[in-house]
Parts: C-alpha cells; sequence; structure tokens
C-alpha cells in the first residue's frame, strides 16, 4: 500500500476541506503526509482550517476509510489521479474548483488531442437525439482523436455516450456517485461498454450515492474536462444550463442547436445563444468554423496553391503574405499588403471560394494547406 496515496485521498475525504483549502493546506505545511503530522493545534492557525477542522484531520477514522478505499482501489483496477500527478487532466489544472482527486474506471486518456463535452436534458426530443446522433457520427470521420465526454445520464447524455461507442470514438462518463455503483443502472451495459473505449470518472469515493447536490460537483468535472461544451437541448433550468454556465466561467467555447421558440425543451439553449453564450450551431461545419478546428479529411480535398490560377495579383500577393503567417485578420493583410480594404475583402472571400483559405472568427484568415 503506498502511504502517499493513502494521506492524498484522507485529504479528499475530510467534510468541510474543498479543493482550493486542500490545494493551500498542502501547499502551506509541504505536503500530504504532513498534513496528518502536524498538531491539532498548528493545524487550527493555518488560515482558514480553525479547531473544528483540525480535529477532524486527526482523526483516526479518516485514515481507516481511506485505507478501505485503496482496498477497493487495487480490486477492481481502478486508477487513482491526485491533482500533482502527471496524468491528471491537464485542462482541469486551469480550474481553481477542480477536485484534488479523481478515480478512474477504464483505459482512457483524459488527456486527449480533443475533448467535446456534449449534453442536454433528460427528457430529450426525437428530434435532438438525432441532431447529437448526427453530429457526433459526423465528427467521427474528421476526428477520429476525439473524445466525447458527458454524464451518463437518460436522454442526450447517454445519446452521447451510445454515438460515440458507435462510431468508435472514445468516450467517458463523469459520475455523480462512487465507482461502486452505476446510476441509473438502466446504463450499465453502455458504461461497461465505454470502458473498452474511455471510461468512467468521479470524484467520489465508493459508499456516495448520486444525491442531488453531486450532480453539480459532477457537472463542473464535465465542463473542465473539455476543450468546448455542446449543448444540444435544454429547458431554461436545468443541469445542462448549469454545465454551460460553468463552462463559460472556465472559458470553455459553448455551442448550442437552436429550437422552436415555443418549445420549453429548447428554451434553454436559445436563452444561450442570444445572450451570446454558446455560438449557434446546426451540423459539423458550423461546429468546426466556431472553434476554428480543421479536420485532416477536409484539407486531402484541397488542390495544392501550386496548381491554382490566380484571378488578379492581389489574390496572389495577399495568398503569399498569409502563408508566410500563421493566421492574420483582414486588418492586418492591408497593412502587409498595402491593398486597400474593399480588395482585400473582395480577394479572401474569392480565395475562400476556391478553398485556399479558411475564414476565422474575428475577421481572420489561414492558408488551408
Amino acid at each position: 500500500m503506498s502511504d502517499r496515496l493513502k494521506y492524498q485521498i484522507g485529504l479528499n475525504l475530510i467534510k468541510g476541506i474543498g479543493p482550493k483549502l486542500a490545494r493551500n493546506l498542502v501547499a502551506y505545511v509541504g505536503n500530504e503526509q504532513d498534513v496528518f503530522s502536524q498538531s491539532v493545534k498548528s493545524l487550527s492557525a493555518i488560515p482558514g482550517i480553525g479547531i473544528e477542522l483540525a480535529r477532524l484531520i486527526k482523526s483516526v477514522d479518516v485514515m481507516e476509510r481511506a485505507e478501505e478505499e485503496i482496498e477497493f482501489i487495487y480490486k477492481h483496477d481502478i486508477t487513482p489521479l491526485y491533482f500533482t500527478d502527471d496524468n491528471y487532466p491537464k485542462r482541469l489544472t486551469h480550474c481553481d474548483d477542480a477536485p484534488i482527486m479523481l478515480f478512474v474506471k477504464g483505459g482512457s486518456d483524459l488527456n486527449h488531442t480533443k475533448m467535446l463535452g456534449v449534453v442536454g436534458t433528460r427528457n430529450s426530443s426525437e428530434d435532438a437525439r438525432l441532431n447529437c446522433e448526427q453530429l457526433i457520427e459526423g465528427l467521427s470521420s474528421r476526428y477520429p482523436e476525439l473524445c466525447i465526454v458527458s454524464g451518463l445520464a437518460y436522454g442526450i447524455d447517454i445519446c452521447a455516450h451510445r454515438a460515440a461507442l458507435k462510431n468508435n470514438l472514445p468516450t467517458v462518463g463523469v459520475l455523480a456517485h462512487g465507482l461502486d455503483r452505476i446510476y441509473p443502472s438502466l446504463h450499465r451495459n453502455t458504461a461497461t461498454q465505454m470502458l473498452d473505449a474511455g471510461g468512467l470518472v468521479t470524484e467520489f469515493i465508493t459508499g456516495t450515492k448520486p444525491d442531488r447536490p453531486n450532480f453539480v460537483r459532477r457537472n463542473r468535472i464535465v465542463a473542465g474536462l473539455v476543450d468546448a461544451l455542446v449543448m444540444v437541448e435544454s429547458p431554461i433550468k436545468g443541469g445542462a444550463i448549469i454545465t454551460a454556465r460553468i463552462a463559460e466561467s472556465y472559458n470553455r467555447d459553448v455551442l448550442a442547436f437552436p429550437g422552436n421558440p415555443r418549445d420549453e425543451l429548447s428554451k434553454g439553449s436559445n436563452y444561450l445563444i442570444k445572450r451570446s453564450i454558446a455560438a449557434l450551431i446546426e451540423n459539423v461545419d458550423d461546429l468546426e468554423y466556431a472553434l476554428g478546428w480543421e479536420s485532416s479529411a477536409k484539407e486531402r480535398t484541397v488542390q495544392p496553391s501550386l496548381f491554382h490560377s490566380f484571378s488578379t495579383e492581389e489574390e496572389e500577393l495577399l495568398y503569399n503574405i498569409l502563408s508566410e503567417n500563421k493566421e492574420l485578420t483582414a486588418n492586418e493583410l492591408c497593412v502587409k499588403s498595402m491593398v486597400p480594404v474593399n480588395k482585400v475583402s473582395a480577394s479572401m472571400l474569392s480565395l475562400e471560394f476556391a478553398g485556399l483559405v479558411k475564414c476565422l472568427p474575428g475577421n481572420a484568415f489561414r492558408i488551408i494547406k
């Protein structure tokens, strides 16, 4: 048994010590073991601790419970990830309230090149499920390295996981309970399949039930694990809206499918779009445009510029300038080329139609290689 792991889990077990305070506590005393070797008096003097928390830290029950959890981990081939471990999700390290400890079942890498969250209402419509399935199917052929993240719940969550499995994409389910159970139990078979092509992740120890407060904590992990979050369908209130707002606070891109304004199940998605929290998408192309993603499948279909005949001298000049830079805005192209802005706009539109450049958000351009 790893003593360090015991202390790491022990720190995670102390009620009243959240992720931020836990990190501050470790930084203050030096390491996890030193936290438990301090006297009650020394601990109580640490900012944010106090006498009651100090006594909880020194409780024998904490270490005994940590040892029980380690036995479960070893028996069921679970990977514990502490926030300082090399394979702890890098995206989560930028979230100040990220869990100090994660428990992972399955072979998924939580640091995939691209990770996309897909969320929505549990009472999803047939159209929404179709949108979800078609989006993931379209993404799978362009981004085989993409990992789909959701919460294993009814509705859009399970639709996203199953669509990922069907299209041979890895998929990760974030749980609101311990790994000694699956909730809802109807999704057990899907969860089992995900272990071979993704995995299950939680911050909760065994014995933790799927109580209501745990779902909000689960949602922040979904938001923090991903590069971007897609809202497929949601009423104005619910867990999916909470996840979207958390994703926004983490500076993640949020995207949403629009819906009928008279449909209660669409009000949440429409609200995110109207408030400019989410970009409106209807298909894979919209998602690529919003995120600035370029798939290798698309790139291979483009004719090399060597064989392209430019319509004007301005087009050739602007193309050559852009090819020497990773990305330039229309204004920057004007300055570098000394070409009037109206001719830059017309030339770039022509080059975009020819499949030679890609227009990005912010009126910026990039060569398609």
